[in-house]
């Protein structure tokens, strides 16, 4: 196993690392700090981050894992707010081996977990396939199905048409739409399940005209929303019923976005965290904020919102791990509010680059 030297800020490996076959091919390393793994450049370290060399590799490190040891697989960090004390047990993270994108007959795509929703959408456009939607939603194929993400009316439910995933106990599984249960940003899958594949199919379309569609929609986001601002996408759901469609006469009253603006909280702040002056659904690392300060600014909007319009909004961001010590210091990367650090944060920057921003449905 290639297990990376422990750096400053490092830990021991715990007892169970024992457990381990000394084979495994992928990357092992104890209390890697997150924060320049997620968008918002926050939270603390990871117990252990693995990432994994092959489905292979994944079946067997999950397979030889004690039980006991909880499992979190991550993407690009797009949609993630990882708290200051860490995320106990295992991360999975996976890596270039994960991301290739082939178009298959039948207007369908097989593309890997780490595949970019917008590489993705562009990849198909190429061969022709519509699978549009995908070129504003940022983070991985992987993260998308996990939460049925969309936008313009359109869902990975809709284009789905198996992904392949391997369980908790190292079993690799083959899931249909029926296994997932997709709803609005949702599915069932099992948080410690890790999704390593899918297969897509989207309708036939002229080549140039969907690569002219995606342009047009990248314009749109620009306009919109603090796409060059550290964020992670859509911070709320818009309330069952409100999600957008695209259409010009589409009533925004109860977004969450207009929610939020009618109770006075559009560029609210705490600490480093504000929220977007514009766009007012967008929560925003405007330099120095911790998790804390980003997950309390945003139930200060719950809160505020519920007084004023009697609606409660549910997280879109997820929000992991454990909360810091009172009186310690910030976790390492919590300051970080750009920049690259080292192979793992550059593919998140390259997400950010290509999808930055959120699917424009607030």
């Amino acid at each position: 196993m290639s297990r990376e030297p422990l750096r400053s800020g490092e830990t021991t490996p715990p007892a169970w690392a024992a457990a381990l076959p000394d084979d495994l091919e992928g990357r092992l390393v104890f209390g890697r700090p997150l924060a320049d793994l997620t968008w918002l450049r926050v939270g603390g370290p990871a117990e252990a981050l693995y990432q994994p060399a092959s489905i292979r590799d994944l079946a067997r490190f999950l397979a030889a894992l004690p039980p006991e040891v909880p499992v979190f697989p991550i993407g690009v960090g797009s949609n993630l707010i990882v708290r200051d004390g860490g995320i106990d047990g295992v991360v999975i993270r996976l890596g270039r081996g994960f991301n290739g994108i082939e178009t298959l007959p039948g207007g369908r795509v097989r593309a890997g977990a780490a595949a970019l929703d917008a590489h993705v959408a562009r990849k198909a456009a190429d061969a022709g396939i519509d699978l549009t939607f995908l070129r504003t939603i940022p983070g991985t194929i992987g993260g998308a199905i996990r939460m049925n993400a969309g936008c313009y009316g359109r869902y990975i439910a809709d284009v789905f048409v198996t992904a392949t995933a391997v369980t908790r106990s190292g079993k690799v599984v083959t899931l249909r739409s029926a296994d997932l249960g997709f709803s609005y940003r949702q599915t069932r899958l099992p948080t410690d399940s890790v999704i390593v594949q899918a297969v897509l199919a989207g309708p036939a379309g002229d080549p140039a005209e969907l690569h002219r569609r995606m342009e047009a929609q990248i314009a749109r986001r620009d306009a919109t929303q603090p796409t060059k601002e550290r964020t992670a996408g859509s911070t709320f759901r818009n309330p069952a019923g409100h999600s957008s469609t695209g259409a010009a006469d589409e009533d925004h009253s109860r977004k969450a976005w207009k929610l939020i603006e009618t109770a006075g909280m559009k560029g609210a702040r705490r600490g480093g965290a504000m929220m977007s002056t514009k766009h007012a659904n967008f929560l925003v690392n405007v330099g120095g904020a911790t998790a804390a300060d980003l997950e309390g600014l945003g139930e200060e909007v719950r809160k505020r919102v519920f007084e004023t319009t009697g609606t409660r909004l549910e997280w879109e961001i997820m929000r992991v791990g454990r909360p810091a010590v009172a009186g310690a210091a910030a976790p390492a990367g919590a300051q970080l509010s750009g920049g690259k650090a080292g192979e793992a944060s550059a593919t998140a920057d390259d997400a950010a680059e290509d999808a930055a921003g959120a699917a424009p449905e607030d």
